[in-house]
């Protein structure tokens, strides 16, 4: 491990000081590339205008004809986080924009696999509906959309993901209209959103369509008689109230934090901290254990979120999307108490999973050795649910990029394999798939995804070709110091920093994926140290000579007595009073 402290760029750095931002946050905005004031300003006016994004007013236009005529509308859903919002927050903002035919469909993980197909678009037609809108997913639905469209469904596709490539061409599916900041000639400068993002732009162009047509004009207001003796208006409604769906769609499915994401993300965490949520995200927050009015961007990622997607890995993701659609604070205490059951039989699954898992990728390679270049791992005992997890956990470890498969559940795909891969940094992890399918043509059925997580299928007689040829891209793209594990933090804390009201302002900030949490690094001396949990290394410390508790969860191995750690700040209670506390990530030795 190579512990690095990013560099601060001073012209950044004195010109966020000279505005008035604390020193401590100066530093840190300027080393995330943060270059002005602006960047810095989280109102709902700095938001990315929806006009900048491609097709959204035509899409607008499909939804204001079709509530205009009164057609049903049916949203296909995706089975994570991301997608669960995404659908609760069409089905909340259609309903409140006038539409009074809304209702969704999600797949099964293992009977319908990921997106529209064709058995799912027949299931739309079949429900009455007229209209279809995807959400998470879409585009690359090339046989789900044009079965849609040829069973005389309108067809909107809402996504964030990469379209597909032929022949290094892009290609889309025939839908009627796509909203997709990744698809050919979109210019919306935010590529990083997540799919609900994507869905809440979409609303508010409707309701800016809606607005043009009159909708939420003055009109007459009828009395008894016959008579008008006044006005009324149909409402134009606050579409602000999406917001904490929106920011824990966002946060969950671990999208960039670029300066439009972290205004959504932001705004959302306000609404939540001030208890202005739906009440299914009010008893998420109660079912996990964590206070709402102090929420961080951490309890979306790791409290909530997982609740949510542990719905769609291991049973219906309907549990997730109606907690999140439901305004019955009991209704929505049962669902989360049901959602959390199956959080925790999900971790069961992958600890027992996950060291499987550890032991069939070491065995790749001699203690003595390196590993290889890329980790592919299988075993027919697996559940496809938590491969994805279990893939993060061993890219995490040995800092390879890593695919997990699991034998198909669904029937009639018995012999075929589902993988959920996770990657390091400058190794684009769909690009890779797709040179693969291009060297080795037949290997992969099905595959798609991101620079830094990707899912395929593939034939169980094709494994061992895939992992040759995933090795292979990894041998030529992959370098001795892409693969060496590199920490980058903050550098050096200086001792006036480490005080429990500076912790609080470090939490109420916008931290996550591509706008990492406050890290720090130096050399230490280590007092005393002794296991707690049996996994866990307590830690008393003296930072610049001054004594500090700390913490390395999830670490048994003695450190020597001076050590360079990497640690986040934290606050620790002991008898009613809050201490800093030092969370180590990680130690140069």
């Amino acid at each position: 491990m190579k512990i690095v402290a990013r560099d601060i760029p001073p012209r950044s750095l004195w010109t966020l000081e000279q505005a008035g931002v604390h020193p401590l946050l100066a530093q840190l905005y300027a080393a995330r590339g943060v270059q002005s004031m602006q960047e810095l300003d989280d109102g709902l006016a700095r938001l990315i205008p929806p006009g900048e994004m491609l097709s959204l007013g035509a899409a607008a236009q499909l939804l204001a004809d079709a509530i205009a005529s009164d057609k049903k509308l049916c949203i296909v859903a995706d089975y994570d986080c991301d997608g669960a919002t995404a659908c609760a927050v069409a089905l909340r903002g259609l309903r409140m924009l006038g539409a009074r035919h809304v209702d969704y469909i999600v797949p099964d993980r293992v009977v319908d696999g990921y997106g529209l197909t064709a058995p799912i678009s027949q299931r739309v037609k079949d429900s009455g509906a007229d209209v279809l809108i995807t959400v998470d997913n879409g585009i690359a639905s090339f046989e789900g959309v044009a079965t849609a469209r040829a069973l005389g469904l309108q067809v909107l596709v809402t996504d964030h993901h990469l379209p597909a490539s032929v022949n290094g061409q892009i290609v889309l599916p025939e839908a009627d209209v796509i909203v997709n900041p990744n698809q050919p000639g979109c210019t919306f400068a935010s590529k990083s959103i997540a799919g609900v993002g994507v869905m809440f732009y979409v609303l508010l162009a409707l309701r800016a369509e809606l607005r043009a047509r009159g909708h939420f004009s003055v009109r007459p207001e009828p009395v008894e008689g016959g008579a008008s003796t006044g006005s009324a208006r149909t409402g134009e409604p606050r579409l602000d109230v999406l917001l904490p769906l929106v920011a824990l769609g966002t946060v969950a499915d671990v999208v960039r934090l670029d300066a439009n994401n972290r205004r959504l993300v932001a705004q959302g965490l306000k609404r939540v901290r001030a208890l202005a949520m739906p009440a299914g995200l009010a008893s998420l927050f109660v079912a996990a254990g964590r206070s709402a009015p102090v929420a961080t961007t951490f309890d979306f990622g790791f409290a909530l979120g997982p609740r949510i997607n542990a719905a769609g890995r291991l049973s219906d993701m309907t549990l997730g999307i109606e907690c999140l659609l439901t305004d019955d604070p009991a209704r929505a205490d049962e669902l989360a108490k049901t959602l959390d059951g199956i959080n925790r039989e999900r971790r069961e699954i992958e600890g027992n999973m996950r060291e499987q898992a550890f032991a069939i990728a070491e065995s790749l390679f001699d203690d003595e050795e390196a590993p290889p270049p890329a980790i592919c791992v299988f075993d027919p005992d697996f559940h496809e649910g938590v491969v994805g997890i279990v893939a993060s956990r061993i890219k995490d470890k040995l800092h390879r990029p890593t695919f997990v498969f699991a034998a198909s559940a669904a029937p009639g795909r018995e012999h075929e394999l589902k993988g959920s891969g996770r990657s390091i940094a400058g190794f684009h992890l769909r690009d890779a798939l797709d040179l693969v399918a291009k060297r080795y043509p037949g290997v992969l059925l099905r595959f798609g995804g991101h620079a830094m997580a990707a899912g395929c299928t593939i034939a169980e007689e094709n494994f061992d070709a895939f992992e040759q040829g995933l090795n292979e891209v990894a041998q030529e793209w992959l370098d001795a110091a892409t693969l060496t594990r590199r920490l980058d933090t903050d550098g050096p804390l200086k001792p006036e920093y480490r005080r429990i009201e500076l912790v609080d302002v470090l939490h109420k900030e916008v931290w996550g994926q591509g706008f990492a949490p406050p890290t720090f690094s130096e050399e230490v001396e280590v007092v005393s140290q002794r296991l707690v949990g049996e996994k866990h290394l307590a830690l008393k410390l003296k930072h610049q000579g001054q004594p500090v508790d700390g913490i390395w969860f999830g670490h048994t191995e003695p450190l020597p007595a001076r050590v360079k750690l990497a640690f986040r700040l934290d606050a620790d209670a002991w008898n009613g009073v809050r201490r800093v506390r030092f969370l180590v990530e990680a130690a140069e030795l």
